[in-house]
């Protein structure tokens, strides 16, 4: 028998960053830790103030007085920045003992009728269905939402793709989210775009969907 032995950290190229050990994570999980040493962890709103415990605003770090310059990049140097802190997008939140938990990216956060939708909570409920191999949740054009939620799915090899399938998956939905969380329409792919460490290239399933819109939330 193992036990708990995982240590987990949060962190990002540009400095600071977070570390959980496994025994605190089964205190507070879904979380990747507090700040570790000499690295300080705040969530902002989008006017720079700090969000009260448990509201998810975006996450910026700051590693001791260490600071950057985005190569050849003032614009996006200055975007991330609040201060001597920056932000490479994540959003999250801090509890009430100060460890962080991230809900999503913000350049992936969905805005219909007004609501902040994160697709990485309908990814998570979707994959528990023993039919999914794979998913990925994003925002297409809505003309009276803004957006609404779509979801690409890879079944597993013996599920049959389809309106039945789509119709099984949304009713397992309704008993884990909030309806307005629900997915409007479900398409079928063989494979999810993917690179050889996993990473989704979500853009390659959302951009076709906004070919010809002004803006791409």
């Amino acid at each position: 028998m193992v036990g708990p032995v995982v240590v987990e950290y949060y962190a990002a190229s540009e400095g600071g960053g977070t570390l959980i050990t496994a025994d605190e994570w089964l205190r507070h999980p879904t979380s990747v830790g507090r700040a570790w040493p000499g690295s300080t962890v705040r969530v902002l709103d989008a006017q720079g103030e700090q969000v009260p415990v448990g509201e998810t605003g975006q996450v910026y770090l700051q590693m001791g007085d260490a600071t950057f310059e985005y190569h050849h990049d003032a614009e996006k140097t200055r975007a991330s920045r609040v201060g001597k802190m920056f932000t490479v997008g994540d959003l999250g939140y801090l509890d009430d003992e100060g460890y962080l938990h991230l809900c999503d990216r913000r350049s992936d956060m969905i805005i219909s009728g007004g609501v902040n939708i994160y697709p990485a909570e309908i990814e998570s409920e979707l994959a528990c269905h023993p039919k999914v191999e794979d998913v990925a949740v994003f925002g297409i054009p809505h003309e009276e939402w803004g957006e609404e939620i779509k979801a690409v799915v890879q079944p597993v090899a013996d599920a049959e793709p389809g309106p039945e399938l789509t119709e099984e998956l949304l009713a397992f939905l309704s008993g884990r989210l909030a309806r307005f969380k629900l997915p409007r329409s479900v398409d079928y792919v063989a494979e999810l775009p993917r690179d050889p460490n996993g990473k989704l290239y979500k853009r390659l399933l959302r951009d076709p969907y906004w070919v010809g819109r002004e803006r791409a939330i």
